[in-house]
């Protein structure tokens, strides 16, 4: 639906966040859904709620999608996270297909009983290999791996010290872990010290999970992992980095921050995913000991109590880490770095600015929520398919249109999305200065 076709968007669909619904008040479960509903479907009827989109031939750069009311679109694509453009690999299809044909769609098992296959077996050896630790442990998601690392480790008596701005899967681990959480500012090291002094002042005999990222999505940015590493040494702490984002698609050997920063086999846990660079869904857990391969197959409920990885998801993502650690993945990676790069150039020569250090994750800014949905309502028409992040993903007033280049995207794509972007904001701030100007206008008549 064309965007001007809304009429005029009512304040109500222009504020407020998802936040405001959260902790819902009232004894009927079912029944107190209903304000976030209103809420999301005021903004649905004003074309102002650009979530739970479907791709209808996958994420190519260019696709096809609709809405969750139906409403078709078609353009360039910077939504989809699929950073060296595996997903459509002809290596990868034909792995899949050879993998159904030979072991059927299904692993039928979690991994503690006969859920694993000859794939998934491999798969963690050559994840322990790439990231020279010695045991990986799979799970059938990114997040679960997340949440399963923090949970499986951490008891109510320990602590856990983390990031302020890491992932949700994380966060949740940790609260349902242990009330003793401890966020630090963001790559603020000194800040992380301060409390793990607190916090080993006064208990020396439980443990501290500190956890951080190897690069933030939303702010593409990185913390200083040696410096991190040897304070948890000095404190008796253990260090989780979740490499979700960077691993397989950055540094010369595809190593991410990790990589890059020296700090291969020199980590103590390193958590990933492979729904970003790997072509497929999942996640694991790599550590040096055994013993912590073993426990946390038998006590992370993730790993445990899911399904296995089926046999072409394990098969797709081990020939993903095979390309990824090839001629074809360097140059894949040289080619996603120089779409980075001339799309940021390309933003500040069209006054737009961005957050971050060049990674596959460039989040134009937009400011206050309003604005930025108003940006978002006109991007379909316009031929672009991004993403909308606003507050609580991000902080309040800081919402942004998070563009996710591939190494597939073309100098063309990315001109025209800059085009999109640059005309969407120019017109969106003309109409929210509109917007405002009308309850003047309104109090002046009441007056």
């Amino acid at each position: 639906m064309n965007s001007n076709a809304y009429g005029q968007v009512p304040s109500a669909a222009l504020t407020g966040s998802m936040r405001d619904f959260r902790v819902p008040g009232g004894a009927d479960l079912l029944g107190r859904t209903e304000g976030f509903y209103r809420w999301q479907d005021l903004r649905r009827q004003n074309g102002l709620w650009p979530f739970s989109r479907a791709t209808e031939g996958g994420p190519k750069t260019i696709c096809a999608a609709q809405d969750d009311s139906g409403n078709r679109m078609q353009g360039v694509n910077f939504a989809s996270q699929d950073y060296l453009s595996l997903a459509s690999h002809p290596e990868i299809k034909a792995t899949a297909i050879e993998a159904i044909e030979r072991c059927g769609v299904h692993s039928a098992g979690s991994p503690a009983l006969v859920g694993n296959t000859s794939y998934s077996v491999a798969l963690e050896r050559k994840i322990a290999e790439f990231l020279n630790m010695d045991h990986v442990v799979l799970y059938p998601t990114g997040w679960g791996a997340g949440f399963g690392v923090v949970k499986g480790l951490v008891r109510s008596a320990d602590h856990v010290v983390m990031d302020m701005l890491a992932h949700s899967c994380l966060q949740e681990g940790a609260s349902a872990a242990t009330n003793n959480i401890h966020l630090f500012r963001h790559l603020d090291n000194d800040y992380c010290r301060n409390i793990l002094t607190k916090i080993r002042g006064k208990d020396k005999q439980n443990g501290i999970l500190v956890i951080t990222e190897g690069l933030f999505s939303m702010d593409s940015d990185t913390p200083k992992l040696l410096e991190l590493q040897t304070l948890c040494h000095e404190y008796n702490a253990t260090l989780v980095v979740d490499v979700a984002h960077d691993l397989g698609c950055l540094g010369k050997e595809g190593r991410g921050h990790i990589g890059t920063q020296d700090m291969l086999g020199k980590i103590d846990v390193v958590m990933g995913s492979f729904s970003k660079t790997f072509a497929s869904n999942g996640g694991f857990v790599a550590s040096k000991s055994r013993a912590v391969k073993e426990y946390l197959r038998f006590y992370s409920a993730p790993a445990t109590f899911s399904n296995a990885l089926s046999p072409a998801q394990a098969a797709t993502i081990l020939k993903a880490f095979d390309i990824v650690d090839s001629f074809e993945g360097r140059v894949l990676r040289l080619e996603l770095l120089a779409n980075v790069m001339t799309l940021r150039r390309e933003l500040t020569e069209a006054g737009l600015e961005y957050y971050g250090d060049p990674s596959a994750i460039v989040c134009v800014k937009m400011g206050s929520e309003g604005l930025a949905r108003l940006v978002s309502r006109r991007l379909p028409d316009l031929g672009l398919v991004a993403n909308l992040v606003e507050f609580p993903a991000v902080p309040k007033g800081a919402a942004r249109i998070r563009m996710q280049v591939m190494a597939n995207h073309t100098d063309e794509n990315i001109t025209d999305a800059v085009r999109i972007l640059k005309t969407a904001k120019a017109e969106a701030v003309l109409e929210l200065e509109s917007l405002n100007r009308e309850p003047e206008r309104t109090d002046r008549k009441a007056a």
